[in-house]
């Protein structure tokens, strides 16, 4: 044997041996823990020993000789889970020492979110399992400070590294399909899978073609952002499927439409018979994202005008498994929405918005009788049907909350609940934004409602005593409810749970009347842009905003009058609708002298309250705040919005605005299915983004995009500075959630997360204004402090006015910082 084939047998052996030494994944089994550092709850306001310190410069490589954090070693079990006392509320620390730059995907579950060498990532608070993110492994020591809830007693923490060369992988295991209906299914349908770019640069041009029964479509998708995960729709074409079955579709992802293939994955598609359980998805106006509602057939009566029997889940329950628990009825058809997740948002925040896209969904597909609309649900979804039924109370003829808890004060989840007592006049400002939360406060408005109260007697996991506690608050003013707690009942005792043959029966009892035969009616609302209308009258502005508005009025159609009292109400508009054009209606308000109206051709008719008195007004300006955009931070979380980070700041400021705008856009995956456009400032042009709402990350200094919308705003940030309506905070320490309505739009806003230098910026990232129901104002200037003292921390926070000026509005501020200077006027 020659020299050169002994050679080339060496090296052949050696390449061979090395890939087989190269691990797929490594699992972390040793780490270090500490507990109770954080309070994180169903509010804006936060505390955080270790991100205290870490962001402002007193962090120390963990240690467990480090007696200021009280860090120990611990141990993974059998089954690669961190867990125990020793990482409650606190944080568990791992390394991992790489030989070499690597790429790889990181696997953590049961934790609320990591930093991965300093970066922040979403976290899988409810193990599902299916979060895997793209990092890149420097040489040597990579380190993860993962957060940890209570929840990590029982269940605990896992964390894994997949190592693997591809720039771009679909992930299939977090798939949004829908299911083809036999003999129904002619168009193309949509689904989602998950895209990884695992690599430094911005991916675009990238097709996702789907080929099912022979039969092809290609989807251009939306540009992937570095190291980053989207939920990316694709279309599907059912035309050859023929048969009830599970049909096997092939997704191939390419850059450029004749491309090679970059990663190709299969997942299974089923078919159903139409008198089958089916799901169906389409494309959310709220961002863009692919969803899906579920239904429950109607099998025989009349297909003209059904009823229609809206279903709300509860936590963990996916739509379609809500849907599978009923029996089809033949008067009327089943449709289960998704609250964006299995747990989604309670049913409020996105989840509300998510019940109102399927419910016009539904009235398009199903075209129901308008007067046969009824609203149920179990556990969660008895919450959401207590809430959705207090809020659109004009929405359904009957509701009938099942195992249902009323509010999110008295019963949380793993976000807990929302306070009710504040500490401070900051907290009392910021939790002022949940009000419309509060079932109980709105609980007049279900005068007009049937109701049927359905809960065992045996539910361990939400009491029985809170329907007992809605049967004493209903017993004082409402006459038609009906209350049955199951004997032995525990929280799901099979599908009589939700599919009660009593409820039906009482909703057949049940329309919803005319707005005609309505003359006496009661309204309370706390945010316009939320529900501001039922039957014949709008609240169209706030006094006093996000406190609870409320109309109480008596209407003779036969002399012509209108007359009632209003609490906190600045703008309403009456409907005129059942008096006749030249008709003169008198109209009372609080008291006040009587004002005759003449009816016109219009039908509404606008009156403003100036002082004590009330004066006939044009219809409220849109570009005011009112029923379409009326504040709250969270409020520009919507209309397809798009998240827009800083290219003009340092390199550790752009670094920080890009992770987190891509932490944000994981939060909103994990926590609502979504899908949200990432840009850089310098690529964002207002014009390519007509009506679409914008995040903002940064400041005036480090974002190009904010002079283009935030010209003139009256909160101002730059490095080092904020000004607030002309007072002034210096320093780096300074963190600020606003938002702000964008000047070219009707209908969209701007919302900054952004601060005056890294420490400030940091304060930002703990994120609760995903959580369902927390309470953001308009405006919350902080600093660092908030994270070690809580409301101490805050700085200012409260409402625009009406006009959106600040000056005019409600807030608190801070009095005596030594780092405040009053400019001289």
């Amino acid at each position: 044997m020659t020299k050169k084939r002994i050679l080339v047998i060496c090296l052949c052996l050696c390449t061979a041996l090395a890939h087989a030494q190269t691990p797929t994944e490594y699992t972390f089994r040793e780490g270090l823990a500490a507990d109770s550092l954080h309070r994180y709850g169903r509010e804006a306001l936060v505390t955080d020993q270790l991100t205290y310190a870490w962001f402002t410069g007193q962090f120390t490589t963990p240690a467990a000789t480090d007696k200021n954090i009280g860090w120990t070693a611990i141990k993974a079990d059998s089954a690669g889970l961190f867990k125990g006392r020793a990482i409650v509320n606190g944080y568990l620390y791992l390394t991992y020492e790489a030989t070499a730059e690597q790429t790889a995907l990181l696997h953590v579950s049961g934790h609320n979110m990591l930093f991965f060498n300093g970066e922040p990532h979403a976290g899988d608070i409810y193990r599902l399992g299916w979060l895997y993110v793209p990092v890149k492994l420097k040489k040597g020591k990579n380190e993860l400070l993962i957060r940890c809830s209570s929840w990590a007693v029982r269940q605990g923490v896992s964390a894994r590294l997949l190592f693997q060369e591809k720039a771009v992988i679909l992930r299939t295991d977090d798939a949004t399909l829908p299911h083809i209906v036999v003999g129904q299914s002619a168009e193309n349908l949509w689904g989602a899978v998950v895209a990884v770019n695992a690599s430094d640069k911005t991916l675009t041009d990238l097709h996702i073609t789907a080929k099912l029964e022979g039969k092809e479509v290609t989807t251009q998708i939306p540009a992937l952002t570095p190291w980053s995960i989207r939920k990316v729709g694709f279309r599907i074409d059912p035309a050859t499927v023929s048969a009830k079955g599970s049909y096997t579709c092939t997704l191939t992802i390419r850059q450029g439409a004749n491309g090679r293939a970059l990663d190709a994955q299969e997942i299974r598609i089923d078919a159903m018979q139409p008198q089958d359980h089916y799901s169906k998805t389409f494309v959310s106006d709220i961002d863009g994202s692919i969803q899906y509602y579920s239904v429950t057939p109607q099998l025989g009566g009349s297909t003209t005008a059904p009823a229609l029997f809206f279903s709300v889940h509860g936590a963990s329950v996916e739509a379609i498994s809500q849907a599978r628990a009923y029996r089809s009825k033949d008067w009327g058809v089943l449709v289960a929405p998704t609250n964006r997740r299995p747990r989604g948002f309670n049913w409020e925040d996105w989840g509300r918005l998510d019940a109102l896209e399927v419910l016009a969904q539904a009235k398009q597909q199903f075209t129901p009788d308008p007067k046969r609309i009824y609203l149920t649900g179990h556990s969660m979804g008895g919450h959401g049907t207590w809430y959705l039924g207090a809020t659109y109370p004009g929405n359904w003829a009957a509701i009938a909350p099942c195992a249902g808890y009323p509010t999110l004060t008295g019963y949380g989840s793993a976000d807990g609940k929302i306070p009710t007592e504040s500490r401070s006049a900051a907290e009392k400002m910021l939790l002022r934004a949940s009000n419309p939360s509060d079932v109980i406060a709105l609980a007049g408005n279900y005068k007009g409602l049937g109701i049927y109260i359905h809960h065992g007697d045996s539910d361990k996991v939400v009491s029985v005593d809170y329907a007992r506690q809605m049967r004493r608050l209903l017993g004082d003013f409402h006459k038609d409810f009906s209350y049955y707690e199951y004997p032995g009942g525990s929280h799901w005792f099979g599908n009589e749970s939700v599919d009660w043959n009593p409820i039906f029966e009482y909703f057949k009892w049940h329309t919803i009347q005319p707005d005609s035969a309505v003359d006496k009616l009661e309204f309370t609302t706390a945010n316009p842009a939320i529900s501001h209308h039922y039957r014949w009258v709008s609240i169209a502005q706030q006094q006093h905003l996000l406190d609870y508005s409320k109309v109480d009025l008596a209407r003779d159609k036969k002399k012509k009058t209108i007359t009632g009292t209003t609490t906190n109400v600045s703008i309403a508009g009456l409907s005129l609708a059942v008096f006749n054009t030249g008709d003169v209606v008198t109209i009372t308000l609080d008291g006040q002298p009587a004002i005759s109206y003449t009816k016109t051709a219009a039908e509404w008719v606008y009156l403003t309250r100036s002082g004590n008195t009330w004066q006939v007004s044009a219809k409220p300006d849109a570009k005011q705040k009112g029923v379409t955009r009326n504040g709250t931070f969270k409020e520009p979380f919507k209309n397809r919005m798009v998240f827009v980070y800083s290219t003009k700041g340092t390199a550790a400021e752009n670094a920080w605005s890009y992770a987190k705008a891509r932490y944000d856009a994981e939060v909103w995956y994990y926590r609502g299915n979504g899908a949200v456009d990432i840009v850089a400032d310098q690529a964002f042009q207002p014009a390519k983004y007509p009506d679409r709402g914008v995040i903002l990350y940064g400041n005036a200094t480090t974002n190009a995009a904010w002079n283009k919308l935030l010209k003139n705003c009256p909160i101002t940030l730059t490095r080092n500075l904020v000004t607030i309506d002309g007072q002034q905070y210096r320093g780096d320490q300074y963190g600020a959630y606003f938002m702000w309505p964008r000047a070219d739009s009707d209908v969209a806003s701007v919302a900054v997360i952004g601060g005056t230098g890294l420490p400030g910026m940091s304060a930002t990232e703990p994120n609760q204004y995903f959580a369902g129901g927390s309470g953001f104002p308009d405006y919350t200037i902080l600093s660092t402090e908030m994270l070690k003292s809580g409301a101490d921390g805050i700085l200012s926070t409260g409402y625009y006015s009406n006009d959106w000026r600040i000056e005019t509005g409600e807030r608190t501020t801070k009095t005596g910082n030594t780092n405040t200077d009053t400019p001289k006027k």
